[in-house]
């Protein structure tokens, strides 16, 4: 069975020894379009991101050691 690693490797050494400019071209191209596709955000995920930075903008946010602590708190009463 071949690995991630393995595939990884291969394809890394066909790139570097490819003086095909249209099919380097056609790489970048994939690329491109699966990076566009893991950040696109529905209007939903836009607003619910404008309004944490909004939060964090205005001090409204709390460190991750007194949420770790508040946890804590709670789950030592259960």
């Amino acid at each position: 069975m071949v690995t991630t690693a393995q595939i990884k490797n291969n394809l890394i050494s066909r790139i570097k020894d490819s003086k095909d400019l249209n099919f380097l071209r056609a790489l970048q191209t994939i690329f491109d379009a699966s990076e566009q596709e893991l950040y696109q955000l529905s209007p939903e995920q836009k607003d619910a991101i404008s309004i944490g930075r909004k939060q964090i903008k205005n001090g409204q946010f709390s460190s991750n050691e007194s949420v770790i602590s508040e946890m804590k708190e709670w789950l030592a009463k259960k």
